[in-house]
């Protein structure tokens, strides 16, 4: 799928009181963009982006009427095998920190210290693939 198919659930889901152009990520044409779908319905979505060993996922968000319900554990599951088959050996994310025990759940462990995004507290979080 294209970045720009991500847009209107990322802002909804992640950064809804910012402008659009806020969960727009400079390198988002070299990603992999994926979505999961419910009755032809977008209502999750990931993007990718590998660097050599290295891939980073960023910009998870599942429509919150439908979260806990299995589609970001499936979405997520799919990426983590996608960044092995694109050559990575680590993950990782900057999650936040509201949703750490999900990324722990992978095998995802936090990294170094604390930090914010406005008022939101984030932890980098990765594993080995």
């Amino acid at each position: 799928m294209s970045p720009e198919q991500t847009y209107p659930l990322r802002h909804a889901v992640l950064w809804p009181d910012k402008p659009l152009d806020y969960v727009k990520v400079d390198n988002d044409a070299e990603g992999h963009h994926y979505g999961a779908f419910l009755n032809d319905e977008l209502v999750a979505v990931i993007s990718l982006f590998v660097t050599g060993p290295e891939a980073r996922f960023r910009k998870f968000a599942t429509q919150p009427t439908l979260q806990c319900q299995g589609i970001g554990t499936r979405l997520l599951n799919y990426v983590i095998a996608e960044a092995k088959r694109l050559g990575a050996t680590t993950l990782w994310c900057d999650a936040r920190l509201d949703a750490a025990d999900f990324y722990r759940r992978f095998g995802m462990k936090p990294e170094g210290d604390l930090f914010y995004k406005g008022v939101i507290p984030y932890n980098r979080m990765a594993m080995a693939l």
